[in-house]
């Protein structure tokens, strides 16, 4: 494998307009729509040329959101700070920041859609 081993992520959403301003309020960035015939999709900030993976949230029929087995981590300066932001907006701190060691920091929170999303920082 020649390049990072996730290369895409997709959370899955019931109600766009709530999870958009969910995720826009924690990270402070504004999402995009993501043209796709059939989906609704809001892209995450990409820059082909920055460490890190794209991702969008999707609005799929058919397809639930929450309850599933994939934990997506977003990079933060101080994931405390995002955790706070979460509950904020309407999400649930589920792990509050804890060390893991030399890799740094996480906590855990649940987004509006029932989703659990990670959170990393070194600090």
């Amino acid at each position: 494998m020649n390049s990072n081993a996730v290369g895409w992520f997709e959370i899955y959403v019931q109600d766009m307009e709530r999870a958009k301003a969910f995720y826009e309020g924690v990270f402070g960035t504004p999402l995009a729509p993501l043209p796709s015939p059939g989906i609704e999709m809001l892209a995450f900030p990409m820059d082909s040329e920055r460490y890190g993976s794209p991702g969008a949230l999707v609005k799929m029929p058919g397809i639930p959101s929450g309850g599933n087995s994939v934990l997506v981590y977003f990079v933060c300066d101080d994931c405390a700070v995002e955790a706070a932001k979460a509950a904020t907006f309407g999400g649930k701190v589920e792990k509050e920041k804890f060390s893991i060691g030399e890799y740094g920091h996480i906590a855990l929170v649940t987004d509006t859609e029932g989703n659990m999303i990670g959170l990393h920082s070194m600090e």
